[in-house]
């Protein structure tokens, strides 16, 4: 067996995929996928100290590659041609060692190498089944007891390994993709998690993604590409923002989950797939539903397993340790040591608003740690708009609080032309505070 470490070459061009073995290979044991499927199933049955993986492929891309990566503990460094800020950022964030545009550098590229190896980031398995999930995108501190999310996380536990469609429904920001990516690991199932942000992609775009699509189909597909339907056969596929889906993807999507077969666009070959769906969306589908805009069938069939998830304001007394969890997290990974807050930053922090939630707050804390000079978090660390932002239940401020609060809920509906989650919205608290407050209106 050799001691030199082994390293995953994934990219799809096999030019630059050969090219990389040949250059790597004096040094490395290497190996090489063509695509990120055939490189998640290698790293299912073999260990590697470092994935080199391209971002854009077909099947499963490199987010996907980085995920199966970290449930390995392994490290990765990202490889593509459409590098952005954007990219850079969320490939760290999921735990990538570094990011590389194309044309690649050799000798930039074997330098990082070099560094990623020498670091030691690989972990052995066990180790990486116990390590807090630090690399998971909107990660979110467990949750104690008493916090309301820890409700969400008891029934998606309990619901993981069954073949029922899940909904998750709740506000931007309350941690709906977490939540699907727990489902997806308790549920034990082997393929990929393969999300899908539906409201980022037109309906003709959508439809080639979740589908697929032969070659010829259209101006553009030179080559045949596999669907993330397909993608997700054995796994779990999760549709973000499912309430943005156009009315006839809607009528195709009702046909996949009821047969779970599709045809690529283009194509007439019936596909089969077994996936599990976990649907997530901040609208209110049974009003769309009531207006005419979603199919009702569908409605039942995504939400077999409806779980709502509190926004932060609902969860007050969670920020401290939400403050603390991420803090730890954020220096960990930056090479920090372990910061503190001061008494008036965490008060300040804790009575914030957060109307983006806990992806608003741990954005918050990351500038915190990145950008502050030693390990203690002030006032003066805090950004600005958290800073100058409306404390919780300030909406109020808007309204007379001096009316009673029958009539502030009144004209929170009027002003909000009846509907109840903008209203809910206007006065600070939830949309089912809301409807319990209007059902005990009517008994009174």
């Amino acid at each position: 067996m050799s001691d030199k470490p082994k390293i995953l070459i994934v990219d799809d061009e096999f030019n630059t995929r050969e090219a990389l073995v040949r250059f790597f290979k004096r040094r490395y044991e290497t190996c090489a996928a063509p695509d990120g499927l055939a490189a998640i199933e290698l790293l299912q049955k073999e260990h590697f100290d470092l994935v080199l993986t391209d971002l854009r492929m077909p099947g499963a891309d490199g987010m996907q590659v980085l995920g199966a990566a970290n449930a390995a503990g392994t490290s990765a460094i990202v490889l593509t041609a459409y590098g952005s800020i954007g990219d850079a950022v969320k490939a760290v964030k999921l735990g990538a060692f570094d990011f590389v545009s194309k044309p690649i550098k050799l000798d930039v590229l074997d330098q990082m190498v070099q560094s990623a190896l020498g670091q030691g980031k690989t972990l052995p398995a066990k180790m990486a089944e116990s390590a807090p999930a630090v690399s998971l995108p909107d990660f979110v501190a467990p949750p104690s007891a008493d916090d309301p999310m820890s409700k969400v996380f008891e029934t998606a536990r309990a619901v993981a390994t069954s073949r029922a469609s899940v909904l998750l429904s709740g506000e931007s920001g309350t941690g709906k993709e977490v939540v699907a990516n727990f489902i997806h690991r308790e549920s034990r199932r082997q393929g990929a998690f393969v999300p899908v942000h539906c409201a980022a992609l037109t309906a003709t775009i959508l439809e080639s993604e979740l589908f697929g699509y032969e070659k010829g189909a259209f101006t553009g597909a030179t080559e045949r590409r596999i669907g993330k339907f397909e993608a997700a056969d054995g796994g779990t596929i999760f549709l973000d923002e499912v309430g943005e889906i156009d009315a006839a993807t809607q009528v195709k999507l009702l046909r996949v989950l009821e047969t779970r077969s599709f045809e690529r666009v283009g194509g007439i070959e019936t596909i089969h797939s077994d996936f599990r769906l976990v649907a997530a969306t901040n609208r209110n589908l049974r009003a769309m539903v009531d207006a005419g805009s979603f199919r009702e069938d569908l409605y039942y069939r995504l939400s077999v397993i409806n779980l709502e998830l509190p926004p932060l304001r609902e969860r007050p007394d969670a920020i401290p340790d939400l403050l603390n969890y991420f803090a730890s997290c954020f220096a960990r990974e930056n090479g920090k040591p372990e910061p503190h807050f001061t008494r008036e930053a965490m008060e300040l922090l804790t009575h914030a608003a957060w109307p983006g939630n806990i992806r608003e707050l741990r954005n918050c804390v990351e500038s915190m740690v990145v950008l502050s000079p030693t390990s203690q978090l002030n006032v003066d660390a805090i950004p600005k708009n958290v800073v100058s932002g409306t404390p919780r239940k300030a909406a109020l401020a808007t309204l007379d609080l001096h009316e009673t609060e029958d009539s502030l809920i009144e004209k929170a509906l009027a002003e909000c032309n009846g509907n109840r989650t903008r209203a809910a919205e206007k006065l600070g608290i939830s949309r089912r505070t809301l409807l319990r407050r209007l059902a005990e209106k009517k008994t009174k």
